[in-house]
C-alpha cells in the first residue's frame, strides 16, 4: 500500500499531497496543546450527559476539546460505546453542529484501535446508518455528509467487521454520493475527506460496488450542481487511485486488479471528466512503477500501465484538436486547466512511453499555463492607466504559489525527456514554438518593465520571478536540441540554422538571468562553434541584432507616446545588446567588413556611451575584438576600416570620459589599435596626440580645483593621472612600432615625438615626487604645486 506518511488517516494524506498548502482541515479540528487533564475532564462531561440524559453547552464543549486534540487522541472500545450511546439515546437533544463530531471521534476510534471488538463495530453500522437513513434529512449539511462519508468507508475496511456491516456502509455510501452530491461543492475544504472515504470504500468493495464508487470518483465532476474540479482535486484523484491500486498490487489480488481495469481502463465512459480520467491514469503508472511482481502478476501490471498511457494519450488528442492543432495556443480556461493536469499527471506518473500528443501537450502547457507571461503582459498594457496593484498583484502572486509553477523543473525534464523520442517533425514544431516564445517574452517584458519600474515595483517584482523560471526552462531545452542537433547526422546548414535559433532566443531571455548555469554555458558552447567557422551564419547571427534605428526610437509602444523614449533606461534591451557584444567577438574575423561597419559599429560606439559600466566595457571589448582580427591575412580594407572606426573610437570614449567611459576599457582599446595598426599610423598619431590634449584638459581643471592635487599625487588615483599612466605605457608599444617602420617619411618626426614625450612625462612625475618630499612645509609645498601645476602643462603642451 502507498506509504501514508505515518498518519492512519487517508484524507490526511490525500490533503498533503494535494498542493492546497497545508494539510490541516475543518475536519481536523484547530491545531491546538490540548492537556490530558482537559482530555479526561471532557470525557467525565460526557458520561455526565449520558448519566443526567441531558446535553449542555458545556458537553459540547466538552466534545470540541476532544475533537481539537485528535492528533493525539486514542479513542477506545469503552470510549466509543459512550459516543454510540449518547447518539442512539432518545432522550438527549443533541445540536445539530455536534454530529459531525461525534463522527470523526467514532473514525479515529476506528482507524487508530488495531484490534476493535467486532461487536462494537457492527452497532457502530447500525447507529450510523440509522442517522442517516432516518435523521438525515433534518440535520443535512455538508460537514456531516463529509464525516459520514469517511466513517462508511473506514468501517468497510475494518478487518473484524461482518460482512453484512461492510455491506451495509458500501450500500448507504454509493446512496448518498448518488443522491446528496450536491452537498460536496458546498465546502471546498471538506472534499479531501469525502475522497478519502470513496478510497477505502473502493479499496475493500467487490464488483457491484464498485463500479458504482468509481462512477462517483470520476463522474461527480460533471454533474449538475456537483463540484467543480481544479488542479488540487485532480491531484488528490491522482494519489486516491495509486493508494488503491498499491493496496491490490502488494495483496496480490489480482481479481480486484482485473476488476478495476475493466470498469476503468477497458471502458470509456462519457460521465467521466477528462482531467479525472487523466489524473486516475496517472494513478495508475504511479502504482504500477512501484511493483514487487513477477510471473502473471507482472503482466498483469504491465498490461495495466500500457493501457494508462493510452487513456492519456487519448485526453491529449483529444485536447489538440481543441487547441487546433500545434500553434494555436488557445486562451480557454478549460484547455489551460486540462493542459495543466496532463502535464502534473505526467510528472508524477514515473516514466512514460513518447508520444507526439503528449509532447504537444507539454509544449503548450509551459508557454500558457506554467509561464503565462504573454497573458499577463497582455492585462497589463490592456490596462496602462487602471489600479494594476489592485488588478494583476494578487492574480501574479497566486499563479506563484500554484502547484503548476512549483513543478515547471519537473515538467520541464518531462518536455525535454519526450523531445528526445518524438519524431523529426514534431521536434521541429516544438522548436519553433520555444523559440518564437522568447521572441515574445521580450518584446512583452521590455513594454511592461518601461511601464511599471518605479511605479509598480512589487508587480514587476513577481513577473521576473516567472521570467526566471521561464529562462531555466529555455536554457533546459536548448541543451538537450544542442545534444540532438549538433551531430554528424545532421547536415551543416541544419546545425548553423539551430546554433542560430538558439544564440537569438537566448540574446531575448538574457534579462532573465540571475544566476550562472552549466547548462547555459554549455550550450553557447555547442552553438557558438558552429557559427564562428562560417561566414554566413555569422551575417545571419549579426542581422538578427536589432538595428540602431530600433534601438533608439520605439514609436510602437503606443503607451510611451507621451513619453521621451530614452534607450539607455531600456533595460530588457540593453540586456539583450550586451548578450550580441559578448558573442560576436568570438566569430569577428569570418564577418565581412560591410556587416561590421554597417550593423555592428554603430551599435557599438551607441553603447560605448552607456552609463552602465559592464555594457560599456563590452563595447569597447567588441573594439579591441575588431581591432585585433585579420591577423593571419593582409586585408587592406580591414585594416582601412579599422583606421576609420579609430577616430570616431578615441572621439566617442575620449568625451565621455571620466563620466561614463570606463577607463580599463578605453585603455584596452587603446592598446590593441596601437599593437595592430601598421606601424606609422596617422591612427596611432591621432589617438596619442587626443590622449595628451585630454590629459592636459584634465589636468588643467584639477589644479584649477585643487591646489594640493600635487601634494596627493601619491594618493588615489585621479583621471589624469591614470591618462598619464596610460602615454607611459604607450611610449615603449609605439616606439618599437614607430622605430622597426620603413615609413621614412613620418619616422623621424615620430621618434623624436615619442622620445620628447617620454622626457617630458618622466620629468613631470619626478616633480611630482619632488612636490611630495616638500609636504611637511604647508606653505612651501603649496606655493611650489601651484607653480609647477599650470605653467609646467603649458610648456609641455607648447613643446609637445
Amino acid at each position: 500500500m502507498a506509504k501514508q506518511a505515518q498518519t492512519p488517516f487517508l484524507e490526511e494524506w490525500l490533503r498533503s499531497h494535494s498542493g492546497s498548502g497545508s494539510s490541516i482541515s475543518i475536519s481536523s479540528g484547530r491545531p491546538s496543546s490540548v492537556s490530558a487533564r482537559a482530555i479526561i475532564q471532557a470525557w467525565t462531561e460526557l458520561r455526565d450527559s449520558l448519566q443526567y440524559q441531558s446535553f449542555h453547552p458545556n458537553h459540547f464543549q466538552s466534545l470540541r476539546t476532544l475533537f481539537d486534540s485528535q492528533s493525539s487522541l486514542y479513542v477506545a472500545d469503552p470510549q466509543a460505546r459512550l459516543l454510540l450511546s449518547i447518539l442512539s439515546s432518545s432522550n438527549l437533544s443533541l445540536p445539530h453542529e455536534s454530529y459531525p463530531l461525534f463522527l470523526r471521534l467514532l473514525y479515529i476510534w476506528v482507524r487508530k484501535s488495531t484490534k476493535p471488538s467486532s461487536v462494537l463495530v457492527d452497532s457502530a453500522v447500525e447507529v450510523v446508518a440509522r442517522l442517516f437513513s432516518i435523521q438525515f434529512d433534518t440535520r443535512k449539511s455538508s460537514s456531516l455528509f463529509s464525516q459520514g462519508i469517511l466513517l462508511l468507508g473506514a468501517f468497510s475496511v475494518v478487518p473484524v467487521a461482518s460482512e453484512h456491516s461492510k455491506t451495509v456502509c458500501l450500500e448507504l455510501l454509493c446512496r448518498l454520493l448518488e443522491e446528496e452530491y450536491q452537498l460536496i461543492g458546498s465546502s471546498e475544504e471538506l472534499i479531501p475527506d469525502i475522497l478519502g472515504g470513496i478510497g477505502y470504500a473502493l479499496s475493500s468493495s467487490g464488483k457491484a460496488h464498485f463500479a458504482q464508487i468509481l462512477n462517483s470518483l470520476l463522474g461527480i465532476w460533471g454533474k449538475e450542481g456537483g463540484p467543480h474540479g481544479n488542479v488540487s482535486h485532480g491531484l488528490i484523484i491522482l494519489h486516491l487511485i495509486e493508494w488503491v491500486l498499491s493496496s491490490f498490487i502488494n495483496s496480490c489480488s489480482l481479481d480486484k486488479i482485473n476488476v478495476f481495469s475493466k470498469e476503468f481502463l477497458e471502458i470509456s465512459k462519457v460521465s467521466y471528466l477528462p482531467f479525472a480520467v487523466v489524473m486516475a491514469a496517472a494513478g495508475v503508472l504511479r502504482a504500477a512503477s512501484k511493483t514487487i511482481l513477477s510471473g502473471v502478476g507482472l503482466d498483469t501490471v504491465s498490461n495495466l500501465r500500457t493501457s494508462a498511457e493510452e487513456r492519456i494519450e487519448a485526453v491529449a488528442r483529444d485536447l489538440i484538436s481543441r487547441m487546433g492543432g500545434f500553434t494555436n495556443l488557445v486562451n480557454d480556461p478549460e484547455v489551460g486547466f486540462l493542459l495543466q493536469c496532463v502535464s502534473l499527471a505526467l510528472v508524477r506518473s514515473g516514466p512514460v512511453s513518447c508520444r507526439a500528443s503528449l509532447l504537444t501537450c507539454l509544449a503548450s502547457a509551459l508557454l500558457t499555463e506554467i509561464f503565462p507571461l504573454q497573458k499577463f503582459y497582455t492585462k497589463i498594457l490592456n490596462h496602462p492607466h487602471d489600479n494594476l496593484a489592485g488588478l494583476m498583484v494578487n492574480e501574479v502572486k497566486e499563479h506563484l504559489g500554484s502547484v503548476p509553477f512549483k513543478e515547471a523543473g519537473a515538467i520541464t525534464g518531462v518536455f525535454c525527456n519526450q523531445y528526445v523520442s518524438v519524431d523529426e517533425e514534431n521536434k521541429g514544431v516544438v522548436e519553433n514554438l520555444i523559440w518564437a516564445y522568447c521572441q515574445n517574452i521580450y518584446l512583452g517584458h521590455r513594454q511592461v518593465a518601461l511601464m511599471l519600474r518605479g511605479s509598480e515595483a512589487e508587480l514587476l517584482g513577481d513577473l521576473e520571478k516567472i521570467t526566471e523560471s521561464a529562462f531555466l526552462m529555455v536554457v533546459v531545452f536548448a541543451l538537450a536540441v544542442t545534444k540532438h542537433r549538433l551531430n554528424s547526422k545532421f547536415s551543416r546548414e541544419n546545425q548553423m540554422e539551430i546554433s542560430i535559433r538558439i544564440l537569438v532566443s537566448f540574446s531575448c531571455v538574457e534579462y532573465f538571468r540571475r544566476m550562472r548555469l552549466p547548462e547555459y554555458m554549455d550550450t553557447i558552447r555547442g552553438v557558438v562553434v558552429s557559427v564562428q567557422e562560417n561566414e554566413s551564419a555569422c551575417v545571419s547571427f549579426v542581422e538578427s541584432m536589432p538595428s540602431y534605428a530600433d534601438l533608439t526610437n520605439q514609436k510602437g509602444f503606443s503607451y510611451l507616446q507621451k513619453m521621451e523614449y530614452q534607450w539607455y533606461k531600456d533595460e530588457v534591451q540593453t540586456a539583450r545588446i550586451l548578450f550580441y557584444l559578448r558573442v560576436i567577438p568570438t566569430c569577428v574575423e569570418c564577418l565581412p567588413d560591410l556587416t561590421f561597419r554597417k550593423i555592428v559599429a554603430p551599435i557599438m560606439f551607441l553603447y560605448m556611451g552607456h552609463p552602465n559600466g559592464k555594457v560599456a566595457r563590452a563595447s569597447h571589448s567588441m573594439f579591441v575584438a575588431f581591432i585585433s582580427s585579420g591577423k593571419d591575412a593582409n586585408h587592406d580594407e580591414r585594416v582601412l576600416l579599422k583606421e576609420q572606426l579609430v577616430f570616431y573610437y578615441i572621439q566617442r570614449s575620449l568625451e565621455g570620459y571620466p563620466d561614463i567611459t570606463p577607463f580599463d576599457g578605453m585603455a584596452s582599446g587603446v592598446s590593441a589599435l596601437v599593437r595592430h595598426l601598421p606601424a606609422g599610423s596617422s591612427a596611432i598619431f591621432y589617438t596619442i596626440h587626443s590622449l595628451i590634449e585630454k590629459a592636459n584638459n584634465l589636468c588643467r581643471e584639477v589644479l584649477t580645483q585643487e591646489v594640493d592635487l600635487w601634494k596627493n599625487w601619491q594618493g588615489e588615483s585621479q583621471p589624469c593621472k591614470k591618462m598619464l599612466e596610460l602615454l607611459l605605457r604607450l611610449i615603449s608599444l609605439v616606439d618599437v612600432q614607430v622605430a622597426e617602420s620603413d615609413d621614412v617619411t613620418r619616422k623621424p618626426t615620430l621618434v623624436s615625438w615619442v622620445q620628447s614625450l617620454s622626457y617630458l612625462c618622466a620629468q613631470a612625475t619626478s616633480g611630482s615626487t619632488y612636490s611630495k618630499s616638500l609636504e611637511s612645509e604647508e606653505n612651501s609645498a603649496s606655493a611650489s604645486a601651484s607653480s609647477m601645476g599650470p605653467l609646467s602643462w603649458n610648456r609641455i603642451s607648447a613643446r609637445l
